[in-house]
């Protein structure tokens, strides 16, 4: 074994666990005042053994009492292999059978079985529980495990150990994930005096440095790593598999609870709406669609309503798809195993793996059809999370998290392709309409395109699909606003009568112009198409024609090119127009630079001849 793993005890209470591990390790993990009182274990307890030719292994050991199953969970769920424990003199109980249950659906695929207090029994009565005890794990994964007798008289040197010790370290768990998000969920938290709160857990994926920013789900608080320790050692960086205490600064221990999740700031999301794929034991009572369950996941237990999406009720033995929506956020992703026991009383119902725990909430109505993108999901096909995310689409946070790859980026959104092409679709479709409502104008202002089909889109993937569309040539720009490629402005015979009397009316009224507000309750798009092509002028807020600005604008520069300085009385005389329209003029030939104020004169502007 050349990478670190986790290997816990599990069986019923009383079978010999937590003396196992003394024995092996040296270290006695009943440290509770209630624990030593009645013998049993309460709490989750750690240490570590040394392997021949291979890193320390970390041991965990979880209480076998049937009210302490949520406990043996949330150690279990970060296990790589198991030593199971069965009682050579009681054999198999009800408790060897729901852990053993529980392990399998944790996904679990590597153990050893121990027959403990094996120097109770005589040889014939040993054989016996060896027998009962290989009928007991056949067809689980332990089915084929070596089964060591072990025994640990009160005086007298143990027996069996060496053979545990040897099986140990032949067993192959695969590694963790190094390359995935940093994730521990924490199993306890203490104050450790001139240090402040530590928090321990078993880090499922990734790595984490002494120093890192990280987060506290999912409730999102934010914490320094200030020390790491692996083994009861300093280190400076833990990795996925490794027993992990982490010390964190600006955080109390009253904030931390046993199911909340260290990750890195800013990289996972907590989940809400779970949609899954379920196993239900052989044994277990049925669970109609709608029930409220227990889902344990990581070391988190929170109630859950249950959606059967492929039939009308979990029935035992059976495999089912299934949505969780529930009552508080969990930090779940794909691929994590998970728990569901009943509400009341308390038992275990099965377990199963998140398949998508971002998932929309799926009515009754919908259920058969998100059945078969959970069944094109199983199969492989991961662009099915990209469609089932629609317009929304999904961050490419939640993508990476997701194992997706490909698909459209608008923005920070990655879409599927098709969904990507239906969006341009009805963004030409947009364009298209606001040609025919309003033929006279030369395009549709991109602000009131993203309404309708196109409204849940961001402002940046709005302008994302629209950069596509001009890139692709299916829209083309027009300053601000969008056309069609093929689009002119064509005004019908009643259109161009229009444009026609409105010229006209603006012609006569000279340097004078019109009131731009009032033309534009004329006729808005055709007062804009007038402006737009140059036919009118905006001075102020009036409207002059062109034509008339030009011979004034000559009659200016040749005044100034034989006196070389204008005043306004002079500049009221060539207009001919009162100060009340002689003034916006003025300042209209300064903001073009044809002249150019010089105390309260004018001279020749930068573009008097351009």
């Amino acid at each position: 074994m050349t990478h670190p793993f986790v290997v816990g005890t599990a069986g019923h209470i009383d079978h010999g666990k937590t003396t196992l591990v003394r024995a092996l390790t040296g270290v006695d993990l009943d440290t509770l005042p209630e624990e030593r009182a009645r013998g049993i274990t309460i709490a989750l307890g750690f240490t570590h053994l040394s392997l021949p030719g291979a890193p320390p292994v970390s041991f965990v050991d979880v209480p076998g009492h049937e009210r302490l199953v949520r406990t043996m969970i949330a150690g279990a769920s970060g296990l790589d292999a198991v030593v199971l424990c069965i009682s050579a003199v009681e054999g198999a109980m009800p408790q060897t059978r729901e852990h053993l249950a529980i392990l399998d659906l944790l996904g679990l695929r590597h153990g050893v079985v121990v027959l403990t207090m094996a120097d109770l029994v005589d040889p014939e009565l040993l054989e016996l529980a060896a027998l009962d005890a290989e009928e007991t794990v056949a067809g689980s994964f332990l089915e084929g495990a070596p089964i060591l007798p072990v025994a640990i008289p009160p005086s007298g040197p143990p027996q069996g150990l060496d053979a545990l010790v040897a099986a140990l370290a032949r067993l192959s768990p695969a590694a963790r994930p190094v390359e995935g998000p940093f994730r521990l969920p924490i199993d306890r938290a203490f104050v450790r005096r001139g240090f402040g709160t530590v928090v321990t857990g078993t880090l499922r994926s990734g790595q984490l440095q002494d120093g890192d920013e990280v987060e506290i789900l999912p409730e999102g608080q934010r914490a320094r790593v200030r020390g790491l320790q692996v083994h009861g050692q300093a280190v400076a960086l833990a990795r996925a598999g490794m027993r992990t205490a982490v010390n964190l600064a600006a955080v109390e221990r009253e904030d931390i609870n046993r199911g909340q999740v260290l990750c890195h700031a800013g990289v996972v999301e907590a989940a809400q709406i779970i949609d899954a794929r379920v196993r239900h034991l052989p044994g277990a009572p049925g669970i109609e669609d709608g029930a409220t369950v227990r889902l344990l996941v990581g070391t988190a237990e929170v109630l859950a309503v249950l959606t059967v999406l492929d039939a009308e009720a979990l029935s035992p033995g059976q495999e089912h798809l299934v949505q969780l929506r529930t009552e508080a956020p969990v930090v779940a992703l794909p691929g994590d195993r998970f728990i569901l026991r009943r509400e009341s009383p308390l038992s275990t119902l099965g377990g199963g793996v998140v398949l998508d725990p971002w998932a929309r909430r799926a009515r009754r109505r919908d259920a058969p059809g998100v059945a078969d993108e959970l069944r094109t999901l199983i199969g492989g096909d991961r662009s099915v999370l990209l469609r089932r995310a629609g317009q929304e689409g999904l961050s490419r946070r939640r993508a990476a998290l997701l194992g997706v790859e490909g698909g459209v980026l608008l923005g920070d959104r990655l879409l599927h392709p098709e969904v990507a092409d239906r969006l341009a679709r009805h963004l030409a479709e947009a364009v298209g309409a606001w040609h025919r409502e309003r033929p006279l104008t030369p395009g549709a202002p991109r602000r009131d395109l993203r309404r309708g089909k196109l409204g849940s889109l961001d402002a940046a993937s709005f302008d994302a699909l629209v950069a596509r569309a001009l890139e692709a040539g299916t829209l083309c720009a027009e300053g601000p606003t969008l056309r069609l490629p093929e689009f002119q402005v064509k005004p019908s015979l009643a259109e161009q009568a229009l444009l026609d009397g409105i010229l006209a009316q603006v012609r006569a009224s000279g340097l004078e112009g019109q009131p731009w507000a009032a033309m534009l309750s004329l006729d808005g798009d055709g007062t804009a198409l007038l402006v737009q092509r140059g036919t009118f002028t905006r001075v102020g807020e009036r409207l002059v024609a062109s034509e008339e600005l030009e011979r004034l604008r000559a009659r200016v520069l040749d005044w100034l090119e034989r006196h070389g300085r204008l005043s306004p009385t002079d500049f009221k005389e060539l207009s001919g127009q009162p100060r009340r329209t002689a003034i916006p003029l003025l300042e209209w030939f300064d903001a073009s630079g044809i002249t150019r104020r010089d105390g309260d004169e004018r001279v020749a502007g930068p573009r008097a001849r351009g």
